[in-house]
Formats: structure tokens, sequence, C-alpha cells
């Protein structure tokens, strides 16, 4: 039966004795990781989020009733003890922080008694993500996992100490806000008083934050949950959390330079990485230029190469096709690749055609400088040299080329790059490398919508230099856009933001809203624009995508508390769920019956 405090007093947690300690008597309190009965002889290890420390009841040291007790102990008891610190009689355990000393209890009270868990609360666990899920309060026991929320914890409270030094104000903004239906789909909350309307959950505070520019607040900031009703990966959660800022008269340059040194200070204080400034630099077009993608990890080489000169005029159908249709044609250098067996090629290929290309062409290069290919046979001895030449290509290299619009070549090469740099070992988790992608495109022509889309959102600036082309060659307006990607992944975005309400008027008719459809939706932001605006530009990060990879680990349910998974349920309080027919009526509401 459980026993109560009675008074008892935590003196300290496990693993914050050391060697000092000992001779003092002290009072820690955790779960049982482990119970060892040698007869006469019991080692308990009792574990709190700052570590174990071994307890050792003997006779002759403890009580008879006292070791009895402790033999009764199994994993997951809650537990006090009172004891002496000395140091370890046995074998010092390198492995733990406290490995050199041990606790001779005096008093033992069991707190709370535990059923047997479903899986081992212990580092490293295999057990499935389904089960450790559904059963998150004993998985959030876990070293590992008490380590990630302590170090976002850590890393939440560095930033907001950083951004209040350079005069940052923190600010909430709503929850319960209108639906806007440009970008991704909307979280909707039907109002009981005002039946049939409905409120939407934020998928980032945007608008509010460039009010709180309009009302003079100059630099704003906040932790900000922010809600996409999308589908899932590894790194997206329905529910997710933004640092978002937001500055006034300021431009690209300002923002930039506040966030690196920001990067800066979150991972010297917290990974004691240091990461070196400024912070490379490339526009958008090199980045998709050079690795086929607008957050390339630039942990490796492996560029893109674009050869479409070089086979202009090759009789292979594949590349002759692709060039007369406006396409190009483009290549990876796999070094060292060139023995790799048809099978894995054939598995290359197929990867390919998941990401639209229509095949892979591929040249193998032996280590006696022979020739493997799937294509070599439509070209002459010359076109194959040349295009050797362009490709770098040596003895016991891999040469992959894609033939098609350039975004499908992009997407196509780009993915096999960072497919070919995990198979061969090329993705280092200690090495951390940044860079700011510039320049994006305004916007992006969407098939399905047959209208531009804004590749950001409709308040972004257009490039000063680039508004002569805004109605007669919208594709060709760049953004005064910035992306902060860390090892090829996206970590944060933001933008200048236009302030200009003629330029704000033009970017809604170019995106095919009428003047009625621009004040319905975003009526009362252009109503603040009338008051006088200042230039202003801002960013945000998603913070659980920063904490994964600074943690190492594989996915962002690994740095949340309480995560969904893929299809935005929650295997613990089993949400979402149905409601009573009372709560629908007084929401006006009523669930049709699928067919």
């Amino acid at each position: 039966m459980a026993e109560l405090m009675k008074g008892l007093k935590r003196t300290h947690r496990c693993a914050e004795i050391t060697a000092e300690n000992a001779g003092q008597t002290v009072t820690v309190m955790g779960w049982v990781q482990k119970n060892r009965n040698k007869g006469g002889l019991v080692f308990v290890d009792v574990r709190d989020r700052s570590g174990v420390i071994q307890v050792v009841f003997e006779e002759g040291k403890s009580d008879a009733a006292l070791i009895e007790k402790a033999a009764k102990l199994r994993a997951e008891f809650v537990v006090a003890v009172v004891g002496e610190v000395a140091k370890r009689s046995g074998a010092v355990n390198e492995h733990l922080t406290t490995g050199e000393i041990e606790i001779i209890p005096k008093e033992l009270r069991i707190l709370a008694e535990s059923e047997t868990p479903p899986f081992p609360v212990e580092e490293n666990v295999k057990t499935k993500e389904e089960i450790r899920l559904k059963y998150r309060y004993l998985d959030l026991r876990r070293p590992d996992m008490q380590r990630n929320l302590m170090m976002r914890s850590k890393a939440a409270t560095l930033i907001r100490q950083f951004l209040a030094n350079e005069g940052f104000l923190e600010i909430e903004t709503p929850i319960l806000i209108g639906s806007t239906p440009e970008g991704a789909r909307d979280y909707l909350v039907p109002s009981r008083i005002h039946q049939g309307h409905f409120y939407a959950l934020p998928q980032s505070p945007q608008l509010f934050k460039q009010l709180l520019m309009c009302s003079g607040c100059d630099r704003y900031f906040q932790l900000a949950k922010c809600f996409r009703d999308e589908d899932l990966r590894a790194d997206r959660q329905p529910e997710f959390t933004q640092i978002d800022m937001e500055l006034s008269f300021v431009d690209v340059d300002d923002v930039i330079d506040v966030n690196e040194r920001l990067l800066k200070e979150l991972f010297s204080k917290v990974l004691d990485v240091e990461v070196p400034l400024p912070i490379p630099r490339m526009t958008w077009q090199e980045a998709m230029d050079r690795y086929g993608s607008d957050k390339p990890d630039i942990r490796f080489g492996m560029e893109l190469t674009d050869v479409t000169e070089v086979v202009r005029g090759s009789e292979f159908a594949v590349f002759k096709g692709a060039i007369e249709n406006g396409g190009t044609v483009r290549g990876i250098n796999a070094k060292g690749q060139g023995a790799m067996p048809r099978k894995k090629i054939d598995k290359l290929v197929s990867f390919a055609k998941d990401y639209g290309a229509k095949g892979l062409a591929y040249l193998a290069v032996q280590e006696d400088g022979t020739v493997k290919s799937s294509f070599t046979k439509f070209m002459t001895e010359d076109e194959t040299k040349k295009l050797m030449e362009a490709m770098g290509a040596e003895s016991g290299d891999l040469l992959l080329f894609a033939a098609d619009k350039n975004k499908v070549v992009w997407a196509v090469l780009g993915a096999l790059r960072l497919e070919l740099a995990k198979q061969m070992e090329l993705l280092d988790k200690d090495e951390y490398k940044f860079l700011w992608v510039t320049e994006f495109p305004l916007l992006e022509w969407s098939d399905e919508e047959n209208r531009f889309m804004a590749m950001h959102h409709p308040f972004t600036m257009p490039m000063e230099e680039d508004l002569e082309f805004i109605d007669s060659d919208p594709g060709r307006v760049r953004a005064k856009a910035y992306d902060i990607v860390l090892n090829g992944n996206e970590i944060g975005g933001g933008s200048v933001r236009i302030f200009d309400p003629e330029i704000q008027s033009k970017m809604f008719e170019v995106l095919g809203f009428t003047p009625e459809q621009a004040k319905e939706q975003f009526g009362f932001l252009l109503t603040a624009f009338k008051y006088g605006v200042p230039p202003h530009a801002g960013l945000a990060y998603g913070l659980d995508r920063i904490i994964m990879l600074m943690a190492k680990a594989d996915s962002i349910r690994d740095v949340i508390a309480f995560p969904k998974i893929k299809d935005a349920s929650d295997l613990m309080t089993e949400a979402p769920t149905t409601v009573d027919a009372k709560q629908l009526e007084e929401l006006g509401l009523e669930i049709a019956a699928k067919e």
C-alpha cells in the first residue's frame, strides 16, 4: 500500500549528488529503474529526470525490515529514500554520472506502486512507436525523451531572453480567428452564439503581427501555437510551434542579421556548436540549378550539372524530346558508384519515377575506363566523350540523368541526390550547415487553380527592380523572401512585407482577387494600412523542427511532449472523438451520414 510523504522533503535530484556529498544525509525521490536482489544484499537504481543513483540495502548497514521491503520493489514503483552518501564499495560505473557513489538507506517509503509497464522504461527502446505513443507518459520517462524535453525548454528560454535583449516585445495573438482560404486547409471551430458561423485556428499569426507593426510595437515575437489541417509527414504535425517575429523599419539584411546572431547564441549555449557568421546566402535560382531543391543540404557535393547544350543535337529520343519541349537535361555524378549492380540502379529508376520522372538515363564508368550505359548506343563516341567531360566523369563514377521540364528534373535529381547521399553515408548528424535561400519567385502557377498563387503569402514584397514585370511577366518577379535552411531542412522563412497600398492592390489583382474579395477577406488589414504603416519584415521558425535537428531525432514526434500520428489522431487520448447530440444541437450542427 502506498505511503504518504508526511512532511518528507526532497533534498537533491538523483544525479545532482556527487562524491563531494559523501557522509551527508540526503533524501531522493523517483522511480525504481532496477531492483537486483542478491539475498541479504539488494541494489535498487532510483531514477528521476536528472539521472540514476544506486541505493544499497545491505545486512549490517540497513535493518532486516528495510531490506525485506526493498526486495519487494518492482520497476516503476515511486519511492522516497533517506540515507547517507558513500563512495561505492564495488566497482565504479563510468557510464553513470553518479557511478562512484551510492546511498546507504536509513528510510524507504513506497509512495506509489506500479503495474508491469507495457515496455521497458529505458534509453533507445525498440518498442513500436504506436505503443510508445499510446502510453506516452511512460515513454516520456525514458532518459532520451527527457533530454529532448529539457533541450526544448532550454532553447525556448534562451530564445526568449535573446529576443527580449534585442528589444522585442512578447505579445500573444488570438487563437480563434477568421478563416482565410489562401494557403493550407484551416481547422474550423463552430460558434454556438453565431450559429452557422465559424472561427479558424491560426495557420500562423501573420495578419496580427503585421497589425502589431501598424500599432507601433516596433519589434514583436511569440512562441506561437499554429494549426494546419494537412497530410502529415515525419516533420509535420497538425499543431506545431513557431518562433514568430516581426520588425519595423527594416529590410532583408536587418532581419538576417538579428537571426544569425540568434542562431549562433542558440547552438553555442545548447549544443556547444559554433555557427560561423555570416551564414552563406544563395538565390533560389542558384539553389535549384545546383541542388534541385530550395532547401539544399550542403553537407556534401554531388551537385546537378546542366548538360542541355552538350547533348543538343543528340539522336537519343529522351534527351531530344525534352529539349524540343522546352525542358532541360541535367545529371549528377555519384563518385565511386560505377560498380553499382543493375538491380540497385533499377531501384533508383523506380525511386525517380515517384518524383515524376518517366525514367532515368545512366552511364557507369568502370575501373578500366569502359562504359556501361542505358543510352550511349544512341549517341556518337564524340557526343559521349563530351558528355562525360561535362560531368567530370572518372573511372568508377556513376552518372545519372533526368530530362524533362525544369520542375520535374529538379524534383527528381534533388531527391535522388539525397537518396544516394544516404546510401553512401555522406550525411553526418554532428555537422550543422546553415544556408540562407533568397530571392524566391513571388508567384507560382497552379494548374489546378489555373492562376498564379503566392509562393509564400499575398503580403510578400516584390523586389523593386522586378515590379515592372508584374503585369507582363508575373512569373519573372522575384520576392524579398528568405528561408533559413539547416542540413536540407527549411527551419524558418520570412519576407519583407508590402506596406504600399497600391502594390498590395496590384498583388491581389495578380492573384485573381476582385477588390470586393480582397476587402471581404483582408478588409481589417487594408483599413489599418490607411493609417500610416511602417516598412516591416518578419520571419518564423518551426521550433519543433529545429529541436529535432539539434537532438538528432528522426521525427518531430520525438521532441513534442504529446504529438499526433499521421492521420492527426492522438493514440493516448483517442482524440478526435465523437460528441453527444446535445453539443451538436447547441452549435446548430448535424452530422451527415456517409453513403
